[in-house]
C-alpha cells in the first residue's frame, strides 16, 4: 500500500512539472485524440469521485472489474451516468481514444488516471514516453 501511494505521489509530481513545462511553451496544435482523451478522463474522474460520494470509497479490483463498477454492473447496481458513454473493449475495461485500457490510480480522495497514448505502450519515467495523465486531487 505504502509503494503505491508512492508511486501516485511521483505521477502527481510528474504531472506538475508536465503541466508547467506545457504552460511555458507557446501554444500549439492539440492532436484531436489527445484533446478526446483529456475531455473523457474529466468525466471518468467526475464520475469516480460521484461512485466514491456514494458508496463511500472508490471502486476496486482490475480495470474491467471498475469499468463494471462504474456500469452498475458490480457493488449496489448503480450506474454512474458520467461514464456511462465510454468506450470499452471486449472484456469490458474502459478505453482511451486508440483502444488501450486505462488505467486506474486511486489515493485517499485523489484520482489519476493513465493512457498509454498513442503509441498504445505504457512506458516507465526511465524513457521518452507519450504516455497521458490525468487527475483531480479533491
Amino acid at each position: 500500500m505504502k509503494h503505491r501511494t508512492t508511486i501516485i505521489a511521483a505521477l502527481l509530481v510528474l504531472l506538475g512539472l508536465s503541466y508547467l513545462v506545457v504552460k511555458s511553451k507557446p501554444q500549439v496544435q492539440i492532436d484531436p485524440k489527445i484533446a478526446e482523451f483529456n475531455g473523457r478522463a474529466n468525466k471518468l474522474i467526475e464520475g469516480l469521485q460521484q461512485y466514491k460520494e456514494f458508496f463511500k470509497h472508490f471502486p476496486t479490483g482490475t480495470t474491467a472489474e471498475i469499468s463494471k463498477a462504474l456500469s452498475g454492473q458490480a457493488e449496489g447496481k448503480v450506474v454512474i451516468l458520467a461514464t456511462a458513454g465510454a468506450d470499452k473493449n471486449d472484456k469490458g475495461e474502459i478505453v482511451d481514444p486508440w483502444g488501450t485500457p486505462l488505467q486506474f490510480y486511486f489515493s485517499h480522495n485523489g484520482v489519476l488516471i493513465r493512457s498509454a497514448g498513442p503509441n498504445r505502450v505504457f512506458e516507465d519515467s526511465r524513457t521518452a514516453s507519450d504516455d497521458l495523465f490525468r487527475t483531480d486531487t479533491k
